[in-house]
């Protein structure tokens, strides 16, 4: 008979499981938008959204990775809504910079319930996501700047893409480990 894990429910642990939620429901939003470029056939912004799915995809594994370490349950959640209807690319960008900047609300809220219930280890582990959010919404308000001057001409957009490889980073050594490796 297998044994289940029960760890009694803190606010952060609730917390962390609907971060997984959100992550993978980033993830999907991603794929969307990255979807609609390549329908429009806009190449660099669309590999730049195909990718970052992936990293928010691997932001939901490290914190499926933590829990499995710490010894919590763990449920795998169904992705939300994902809007896939769209005007323009800068429409796009700007769902994405908000979602960016929801999700830095929702790390720290992450943060301040674990230092609240006096579980410092957790805290640390939510510094590397406070730290990569400050990083995405760097990243995202510099493309909505671009296509706000870019204006109706996306090429503008496509070049700068490909010429300054926004988000291209190499992987972050620092990272939390990633259930099952990172993609």
């Amino acid at each position: 008979m297998a044994v289940t894990k029960k760890e009694p429910r803190s606010k952060f642990y609730e917390l962390l499981q609907a971060q997984i939620h959100n992550e993978f429901n980033a993830s999907q939003q991603y794929i969307a938008l990255a979807v609609w470029f390549d329908n429009e056939d806009l190449p660099q912004l669309a590999k730049h959204f195909y990718k970052q799915s992936v990293e928010e995809r691997n932001h939901a594994m490290a914190l499926v990775q933590y829990m499995l370490d710490r010894d919590h349950h763990i449920e795998i959640p169904s992705s939300g809504d994902v809007r896939n209807d769209f005007s323009s690319p800068i429409e796009l960008i700007e769902l994405a910079l908000a979602q960016e900047k929801e999700v830095a609300v929702d790390i720290s809220t992450m943060a301040k319930a674990a230092r609240a219930e006096e579980d410092y280890i957790s805290e640390q582990f939510t510094q590397w996501f406070l730290k990569e959010q400050v990083e995405e919404i760097s990243q995202m308000s510099t493309l909505l700047t671009v296509a706000r001057r870019a204006g109706d001409n996306v090429y503008e957009i496509e070049k700068f893409l490909h010429r300054e490889s926004v988000g291209d980073d190499a992987a972050d050594a620092n990272m939390p480990p990633v259930a099952g490796g990172a993609l």
